[in-house]
């Protein structure tokens, strides 16, 4: 396994992603030589303005939606923030929020900001999920009020890879005159997603996580959805987002949005395939370890198994030696050594939360990659637990 150690063995795509080399290629022009405002009246902007158009095609395709539906931003959490505020101001008699316990910091903290900086004028519902990381539907159903601006669940969590029954809650949304909106950011590029067909209002993606740069994010709005900008300023965007395009990074998305259409099929087949076979390596190679998440309902990239009895930050040290990269928790939140909120809303022990660690595949990982991995990590667990006072008499 000598060549694998030579280089990085990278399984943090849910953290971030390389960018894809003919992403790259596309973006070069518009760091160089065609750098020409697109909203200028000359033909040098205008060049530039009609690639921001293709690209804006590009990520409509993968969506199922039309390109006047896709707004530029510069992330997936100002996305995320632009939807929610904008609800709870096109309906400021309405002071109510669902959204679950698991979500993104993106949006858990906006909620959290939004009971304790108003003086509690608005009231945020967080539905719980079982073991598994799953929504109770009915709990659901009960949440939504004639009070209720805008629902915001996530539709792929980023830490166990769940994916949620976002088509079905957003129906239930619609029927009742509520918002509906998703963070689709994991989502995007590794399940099929159709909105010309379904009752969400508003979709976040964010670049970085399809092999696109960091920097760019999208929000799609539903056609005929009532909207309150969150950047005001110029007017770009169909006026929905003030701020110069940032051109570079747009063009480099929608060339990630086709590549990632692309080789979805493989995404769904070989390298769930590497997931699976890691997860069966590492499950069976070590006692006391335990999947989180859901066993079916999952992106086909994500794997977040607990090493009971160790700490996940030492896990992460020990893995770095052999150039191994996954996550503990998000990497918004993995500063902290506090557990996981998600993994503590699921009701994982103590024990095991605080020893969870995130593998998250892409396309360009190998078998012999993930061989190395089941070949490292029994001898790392042994060691920890070795020096954990949790351990011993387990």
């Amino acid at each position: 396994m000598s060549s694998v150690n030579e280089k990085v063995v990278y399984m943090d795509n849910n953290a971030t992603t390389m960018i894809a080399p003919e992403v790259v290629d596309a973006m070069m022009p518009y760091l160089t030589n065609l750098y020409g405002n697109p909203s200028s009246m000359h033909t040098f902007g205008g060049q530039v303005g009609q690639v921001v158009s293709e690209a804006r095609e590009k990520v409509a395709d993968i969506l199922g939606a039309e390109p006047e539906e896709i707004t530029f931003t510069s992330c997936g959490t100002e996305s995320d923030s632009t939807a929610i505020l904008s609800a709870l101001r096109t309906f400021p008699e309405k002071r109510h929020v669902v959204t679950t316990r698991v979500e993104h910091p993106a949006v858990k903290s906006l909620c959290d900001n939004l009971e304790t900086l108003t003086g509690h004028k608005y009231r945020v519902t967080r539905l719980k999920v079982d073991g598994e990381g799953m929504i109770d539907m009915a709990e659901y159903e009960a949440a939504l009020t004639d009070d209720t601006a805008i629902v915001s669940v996530m539709w792929a969590n980023n830490e166990t890879g769940n994916i949620y029954p976002v088509e079905k809650m957003a129906a239930m949304a619609n029927g009742r005159g509520i918002l509906f909106h998703t963070d689709a950011v994991q989502a995007v590029g590794k399940i099929p997603i159709d909105l010309k067909t379904l009752d969400i209002d508003f979709l976040s993606l964010s670049g970085h996580k399809i092999h696109a740069p960091k920097g760019v994010g999208v929000l799609y709005i539903k056609r005929g959805t009532l909207f309150v900008p969150f950047l005001t300023g110029g007017h770009q965007e169909y006026g929905r987002r003030g701020g110069t395009e940032n051109v570079a990074s747009i063009v480099g998305l929608g060339r990630a949005c086709e590549l990632a259409s692309e080789k979805m099929a493989e995404e769904n087949s070989r390298v769930k395939q590497l997931r699976d076979k890691l997860e069966e390596g590492l499950l069976s190679g070590i006692s006391k370890s335990r999947l989180n998440g859901h066993k079916t309902a999952r992106l086909p990239n994500t794997s977040n198994i607990s090493f009971e009895f160790v700490e996940g930050e030492a896990i992460l040290l020990h893995m770095n030696r052999y150039k191994i990269c996954a996550s503990s928790g998000s990497a918004c939140t993995s500063g902290s050594l506090e557990p996981s909120h998600v993994l503590r809303a699921m009701g994982v022990p103590f024990t095991a939360a605080h020893g969870s660690i995130r593998f998250s595949l892409s396309v360009y990982n190998s078998e012999e990659e993930v061989d190395y991995i089941i070949e490292k990590m029994p001898a790392i667990i042994e060691l920890l637990r070795k020096m954990s006072p949790f351990w011993q008499g387990n």
